[in-house]
C-alpha cells in the first residue's frame, strides 16, 4: 500500500541462477513487511545469472534499506534501482468469438498488441506496453466482455 511519501519503484537484482534464491529474496521482503507489486524472473542468456525485476513501493529510505538488505544475500551479484528506464508489461486477454475481431484488433494495435490466436470459441489478444497503458487498455476492453485476463510482471532496462 502506498502512503503519502511512498512511490512506485523498480529494482533489478542480478543473482546466481541456483535453487532457493527467489525464496530468500521474497522472504527478505515479507520479513520486513515490504510488498512486492510485481516480480519477473528470467535467466540472462549465455550466463550463470538471472535477472529479477521487482516493482515495489516505498520512500527513498525504505528503498535504500531494501537495496542494502538485498546486497547482503550471498547469491546476489548486483542490485540497482532504475532511474531512467524502459519498462514494459504484457497481457493476454481471452474474448468470446462473438465479439468484433476487427474492433479488438484495432484496439490491440493502439497498445502495441495484436490478435495472437483465434479458436472455435475464443479470440486471444496480446498487448505489450508500459504498465499504465496496459491498465488503460484493460479498462477500455471491458465493453468486449473479456472472459479471462493474464498479466505478466514488469520487465525493465536502464537506458
Amino acid at each position: 500500500m502506498m502512503t503519502e511519501n511512498s512511490e512506485r519503484r523498480v529494482v533489478s537484482v542480478i543473482v546466481v541462477n541456483e535453487s532457493s534464491v527467489l525464496s530468500r529474496i521474497t522472504d527478505l521482503f515479507s520479513a520486513r513487511g515490504y510488498n512486492i507489486t510485481s516480480l519477473t524472473v528470467a535467466p540472462i542468456p549465455e550466463s550463470k545469472y538471472s535477472r529479477l525485476t521487482i516493482v515495489t513501493s516505498g520512500s527513498v529510505r525504505v528503498i535504500e534499506q531494501i537495496t542494502k538488505q538485498l546486497h547482503k544475500l550471498i547469491p546476489v551479484y548486483r542490485v540497482y534501482e532504475h532511474a531512467d528506464l524502459v519498462e514494459k508489461e504484457m497481457a493476454l486477454i481471452k474474448f468470446p468469438v462473438t465479439e468484433s475481431i476487427t474492433d479488438i484488433s484495432t484496439l490491440c494495435e493502439a497498445y502495441n498488441g495484436k490478435i495472437v490466436n483465434v479458436g472455435e470459441n475464443v479470440i486471444i489478444a496480446m498487448v505489450a506496453d508500459e504498465p499504465k497503458r496496459v491498465d488503460n487498455f484493460l479498462k477500455v476492453i471491458q465493453r468486449y466482455n473479456p472472459k479471462e485476463i493474464v498479466r505478466s510482471g514488469a520487465v525493465a532496462l536502464e537506458r
